[in-house]
């Protein structure tokens, strides 16, 4: 089942979607992209937002015998760690509290690494009394979506609210809570990945969120 040509694509009809939602513009809005396909959809909602675009860099911490398979993830809020488990899978796994804390540790460091790279020395855009908007190319497990926008909720924004073109039912249920507004152009069920909604869903490179970033003023 394929819903969008590409990011950039969704980026656009998840951009309309949200204008009609959102009435603040410029100077009250940041939209932040979740790197790195999420900066590829993140940059046209900001287009038709008027608002910032930065990023926030959310870490997966995998399994010990599997990577890509999330028990975990990590953010950052100011420098204040922010780590939620997926408490079932760790369970079922005996993965232990250790491992987990040496992980997010290992995850920071990236984290830190990433943004130093994306902002290439331009501040981070203020969060406090704004309209934040967290884009993604799509959520799965949604992990990674819920530490960065608990991270962002420590930081005072008037309204959050996390955007995506793609996710499954379970997992946007899942997301619910106070405070957080979830706007999805798409549930479709059963969902088994992202990349199958998208007709092209390559690797996204570094030079591509930089240009995607780039001229913003934060």
């Amino acid at each position: 089942m394929r819903l969008f040509r590409d990011r950039a694509e969704a980026g656009v009809r998840l951009g309309a979607h949200l204008a009609a939602r959102i009435a603040a513009r410029g100077a009250g809005v940041v939209v932040l992209g979740i790197p790195r396909g999420g900066v590829i959809v993140a940059r046209p909602v900001a287009d038709a937002l008027q608002a910032t675009l930065d990023v926030i860099v959310p870490r997966k911490i995998g399994a010990p015998d599997n990577p890509e398979l999330a028990v975990a993830a990590v953010a950052l809020a100011d420098g204040e760690q922010i780590v939620v488990q997926d408490a079932e899978t760790l369970r079922v796994l005996g993965v232990t509290s250790e491992y987990v804390e040496r992980e997010a540790a290992r995850q920071r460091h990236e984290i830190v690494r990433r943004l130093a790279a994306y902002r290439q020395g331009r501040p981070a855009a203020s969060i406090a009394g704004r309209t934040v908007v967290v884009v993604d190319d799509g959520l799965a497990t949604g992990l990674t979506a819920r530490a960065a926008v608990q991270a962002l909720g420590r930081l005072g924004p008037q309204r959050l609210v996390l955007a995506v073109p793609v996710a499954p039912p379970e997992s946007v249920r899942d997301l619910a809570a106070p405070g957080l507004e979830i706007e999805v152009l798409e549930m479709p069920s059963p969902f088994r990945a992202v990349g199958r909604f998208y007709d092209e869903f390559e690797a996204v490179e570094d030079d591509e969120v930089l240009a995607a970033l780039l001229g913003n003023r934060l």
